[in-house]
Formats: C-alpha cells, sequence, structure tokens
C-alpha cells in the first residue's frame, strides 16, 4: 500500500522517490491530479539536476481545455515498493501524480487538513 496525506488545500499529495541516470534520486511531493492523464510532471530544475534522458515532446489538454505540449524525460521512481521507468512531463508547475500511475488501483482519500490518503493495488 502507498499512502500520503491532504494539505492544508485540500490536495491529495504523495511522497515520491524519482531517480535518474546514476544514483542521483530526489524526493518530491506530488499533488494527485485525476484530470491529469499523464504519470508525473516534474519541475525543468528537477529534470536538470537528475539529468534524466530526454523521450521526445507530446500535446496535452489542460483544464481549460487548451492544447499545451510538454517535453517528455524518463524517470525511474519507486512505486509501491518497487522501481519502475515511467515518462515525466516537463512543466513549471507543482508536481502532479495523474491517473498513468494509479490505473489499477484504488485511491482512498479523506478531504481533512492532515488526513490520509492510502493506495493499493486492485486484484488482478
Amino acid at each position: 500500500m502507498i499512502t500520503g496525506t491532504v494539505n492544508a488545500s485540500g490536495e491529495a499529495m504523495l511522497r515520491i522517490v524519482v531517480g535518474g541516470l546514476g544514483t542521483q534520486r530526489i524526493v518530491v511531493d506530488a499533488i494527485i491530479d485525476t484530470g491529469y492523464t499523464g504519470y508525473l510532471t516534474l519541475p525543468p530544475s528537477a529534470i536538470a539536476s537528475l539529468n534524466l534522458p530526454y523521450r521526445g515532446s507530446e500535446e496535452g489538454i489542460l483544464g481549460d481545455g487548451s492544447a499545451q505540449v510538454f517535453d517528455v524525460y524518463s524517470a525511474a521512481i519507486i512505486w509501491d515498493g518497487e522501481f519502475k521507468t515511467i515518462k515525466v512531463n516537463e512543466s513549471d508547475t507543482a508536481s502532479l501524480l495523474g491517473v498513468g500511475l494509479l490505473y489499477g488501483y484504488e485511491v482512498c482519500i479523506q478531504t481533512i487538513n492532515g488526513s490520509a490518503v492510502s493506495i493499493k493495488a486492485l486484484p488482478e
């Protein structure tokens, strides 16, 4: 099971360990965003510090309906106790964790400041 907390703004947060090439790793507090269909967004500074390999670009639709092109990188994360390689979208916003990572999991959020967020794998 993966656990997190709800912040004072009512956002469900997860702490994710993200790594790039080599042994460099950082800890990221990511906001769960069920409207984001990708895996994870990171700011340019985090991508540069991890020296993440560039994979190309892709178009995404923002919450206001507008389209934006995102640079895409590869990263390794620890997800549900295991290393997983994912695509990371570069974005100058807070880190977002999308449904690309949540697919196949049950997400429970107690929407009170400081309360629990739990994510557990669904039976196959």
